[in-house]
């Protein structure tokens, strides 16, 4: 197996320590400032390797020492937004004392952002779980989604519904040892029946919405996704996806790069004509399948883990959605008439 590169973490706390302050283990010093936070979340940040003195990982039983500063960091992001409580229809297909998994639709954003403040699954899942949080809040237990997926892409995703669940399994997307896969219809006919595709992944510098593969760590995260066809079209083709890293846009760009971009995916160059005949009937075609799906036909169809409680797996698998099953069905009909056309 290839050795896992270090994950970008984010500081969701910092402390530092007064000139005079007196020797104690840092376990108890954090206990005491940071009285929002659990005494269990902070011993599972131990145990995760989430505390840091500086740059560098320390146990709990770590003496504090004048001007240390100590961070909390976490594999994903602080979200420092305003969580408002919705009753919004969720597709739970598991849930259990510590964790849940939901089948998000396409079209619905997972955490609140710039334009989207309302009506996000945080905001579902905190009236289920009867959490509510104001954008000071200090613990971040409305950091129950440790991953996330496209707001125009469907399918599973974990919640953790306590904080050692939460920790545990940031740990296990932080190792890569969550099974992912996904379902895609893409452009053209692959050349192959399976394969792997490795890149850095990076920000596209010249539209801040995009990622694209780069040449070196300096300027990237390291990026795996290996693809199988399931299903060959001729214009298009029904892939399978497995996730080795879970970067941004991860699919989309590997698959854009591969020259097979996602079905109607508009930002990878997806949402236009890449393969076919010049007739305006295919063209018609295309644009009535556009329609049947108007998103990236993509789908986070299985997802596996171990339980943060029991260390059983647990694995998942979802339906492909309507529309992109209609998609297919209207590929499958479109194949067997080709000879017509």
């Amino acid at each position: 197996m290839t050795p896992q590169e270090p994950q970008e973490m984010f500081e969701h706390f910092r402390l530092e320590v007064d000139p005079g302050q007196a020797p104690v283990r840092i376990d108890k010093y954090m206990s005491t400032h940071l009285e929002d936070t659990s005494r269990n979340r902070i011993q599972q940040a131990f145990k995760e390797g989430y505390v840091r003195v500086g740059e560098t990982p320390v146990k709990a039983n770590y003496i504090v020492r004048p001007g240390d500063v100590i961070r909390f960091v976490m594999p994903y992001r602080r979200r420092g937004l305003e969580i408002i409580p919705q009753e919004i229809p969720l597709n739970i297909v598991h849930e259990d004392d510590d964790v849940l998994v939901v089948n998000k639709p396409a079209g619905m954003v997972v955490h609140p952002g710039h334009g989207h403040y309302e009506g996000t699954l945080i905001n579902a899942l905190a009236h289920h779980l009867g959490l509510s949080q104001d954008a000071d809040a200090l613990d971040e237990r409305m950091g129950i989604l440790v991953h996330r997926i496209d707001k125009d892409t469907s399918g599973l995703l974990a919640v953790a519904k306590n904080d050692e669940a939460q920790l545990k399994l940031a740990k296990q997307f932080f190792d890569h040892s969550i099974e992912r896969r996904y379902n895609a219809i893409v452009w053209g006919d692959m050349p192959e029946d399976e394969g792997t595709v490795e890149s850095f992944i990076g920000r596209d510098p010249s539209d801040r919405l995009r990622f694209r593969s780069v040449d070196d760590e300096d300027h990237g995260k390291r990026a795996v996704t290996h693809w199988k066809v399931l299903e060959r079209f001729g214009f298009v083709t029904l892939v399978e996806c497995k996730l080795e890293t879970g970067r941004t846009h991860q699919i989309r760009v590997h698959m854009a790069q591969l020259g097979h971009p996602i079905f109607n995916d508009e930002r990878y160059g997806g949402a236009e004509i890449r393969k076919g005949t010049i007739y305006a009937k295919y063209r018609q075609f295309i644009q009535n399948c556009f329609a049947l799906c108007p998103r990236q036909a993509l789908h986070a169809r299985t997802l596996g883990f171990a339980h943060p409680r029991t260390g059983a797996w647990l694995q998942f698998d979802s339906e492909l959605p309507e529309d992109m099953t209609a998609l297919l069905d209207k590929w499958r009909k479109y194949c067997g008439q080709m000879p017509e056309e």
